[in-house]
């Protein structure tokens, strides 16, 4: 029989283990809740340069009306009120199809090109050409101001360069549809573009990408969709490259930076970088990446690290859902959750989205083609929808979706000129060192509240108030950055609720 006090001491330290056991529980359950913000592990890339769109195409849909070019430039270039702020602009220097050609059914992607081919075979520019799109973007440039940043892409050279005859691409898609004889010209194109916009309309282009997904085997000729061209990996993106490092110089543009190659798949563009000539890596001033597809994000990030280059994220967008009955935020889950997925994943100093308006209501249509008559569906339980806002030609107005609001937390509130730091799995996180100020963007895609630890241990000193910003709900009904009551830190850390289905913005001041 044992002692009392055997029994009594076996009791307490069965109790305390129990005890241990559940603090321990507690702080692995804490551990899998605090967002950890490291300013030691940073984008290796530098500054955070912005937030921006693809011009192609939506400007060539809406830049008739002066009204809803306004509309438009303000809503996702101002950053006053509830605007969006974005601050890059992707300008396509369209190739122009052959004017027999009518194959392109949507209303917004016949981009017109400059150089037109006269009946007796000369060449002349028309700068009376693509009036709608450079509508937009002079009166995008003025609501954004200093911080803008343009950008010159193409999706295809003019249709007289091109193997088929079309600017929609190749017979066969998987095929080179540039002429062997036309890289040189069609260098020559683009910076004489780019430099009269310059000397004409004062756009001075930061950089240009002579191709859009040029690897890929969908750029077909007669397409029903938009221009395309296909590049071989290797010999055929290097030469382009070469050409356009030639052309810019040539027209006193040898600032603009060459950028490339803009592939769909990331793990694409990791391979054709590596299979680009020494002549050509060393004219590449920075990467361009999609990520529609492919998975290697740090494989790319380290590779564009190692070659001393800068990285932008340039285009994507989708029309899937996220979330748990999630309603209208399903969309905007999925947007804000590809955000984190490639700002964390790539750390590059620019997100771009593929085109804000993807969808028009129109009874008119335009070019003989039609838009839509009614409204898209936003609150689908199946899918999303592309783009952030549709605009309505007849009653002149532009209609927001919870997307844009999704977009609007993150663009906001992280700014040029801050660095983008290690966070979590959920969040996105930056610190403005002119500003001594954190800003963290958090999602939960859970039907539940969430409750999480922003945790500022490494920084020397912090603030002890957060402003709190959030989108969720309904469109009509739910909250649209809406700005919530400041909270309290606790030490160096912030306990924070993530509503269900919803994305937080937390702004945190005076941080060392």
């Amino acid at each position: 029989m044992k002692s009392p006090n055997l029994v009594l001491m076996a009791a307490g330290l069965l109790l305390s283990a129990f005890a241990f056991a559940e603090k321990s529980a507690d702080i692995k359950e804490e551990k899998m809740n605090v967002i950890h913000l490291d300013k030691r592990d940073a984008s290796p890339f530098g500054e955070f340069q912005g937030w921006g769109t693809s011009f192609c195409w939506w400007p060539n849909r809406i830049g008739y009306s002066d009204s809803l070019a306004q509309q438009a430039a303000e809503l996702f270039y101002s950053n006053e009120g509830k605007n969006l702020g974005l601050n890059i602009i992707r300008y396509n220097i369209g190739g122009g199809d052959d004017p027999s050609h009518h194959h392109i059914t949507r209303t917004d992607s016949a981009v017109p090109g400059y150089l037109v081919k006269k009946e007796d075979g000369t060449l002349e520019y028309d700068w009376t050409a693509d009036h709608n799109q450079r509508n937009v973007l002079l009166r995008a440039m003025e609501a954004c101001g200093q911080e803008v940043i343009v950008e010159a892409f193409s999706n295809s050279p003019p249709y007289f360069m091109t193997n088929s005859g079309c600017s929609s691409g190749a017979e066969h898609a998987e095929d080179n549809n540039l002429k062997d004889d036309q890289y040189e010209a069609f260098a020559e194109y683009m910076a004489t573009v780019m430099e009269h916009f310059k000397n004409e309309w004062g756009v001075s282009f930061q950089s240009c990408d002579p191709m859009n997904e040029p690897a890929t085997d969908y750029w077909g000729a007669n397409s029903w969709k938009q221009e395309g061209c296909h590049f071989d990996i290797g010999e055929s993106q290097s030469r382009m490259l070469v050409e356009m490092d030639k052309a810019l110089k040539r027209h006193g543009l040898k600032d603009v930076i060459l950028c490339g190659t803009d592939e769909t798949n990331i793990d694409t563009q990791t391979y054709a970088l590596t299979q680009l000539s020494p002549a050509a890596l060393k004219a590449l001033k920075r990467v361009d990446v999609h990520t529609y597809q492919g998975a290697g994000r740090e494989e790319l990030r380290t590779l564009v690290t190692h070659l001393n280059k800068n990285l932008w994220m340039s285009e994507v967008d989708g029309g899937d859902r996220a979330g748990e009955d999630a309603g209208h935020m399903g969309a905007a889950l999925w947007l804000g959750k590809r955000i984190i997925e490639d700002m964390n994943g790539l750390m590059p100093t620019a997100w771009i989205t593929w085109q804000v308006i993807d969808n028009h209501i129109s009874k008119e249509g335009m070019n003989g083609n039609k838009d839509l008559s009614e409204m898209i569906d936003t609150n689908h339980e199946r899918w999303g929808y592309w783009g952030i806002a549709v605009a309505d030609h007849d009653n002149d107005k532009i209609i927001l979706t919870k997307k844009y609001y999704a977009f609007a937390q993150f663009s906001k509130y992280i700014r040029p000129g801050s660095t983008i730091i290690k966070s979590s799995p959920v969040s996105l996180a930056a610190y403005d060192s002119r500003k001594k100020q954190i800003v963290v963007v958090a999602l939960n895609d859970k039907k539940d509240d969430q409750q999480y630890i922003i945790d500022l241990n490494t920084f020397k000193k912090a603030g002890t108030t957060a402003k709190v910003i959030r989108t969720s709900g309904d469109f009509e009904s739910g909250e649209n950055l809406a700005e919530l009551p400041e909270i309290t830190a606790d030490g160096k850390n912030f306990n924070v609720t993530l509503k269900g289905n919803s994305i937080t913005t937390f702004i945190i001041d005076n941080v060392q």
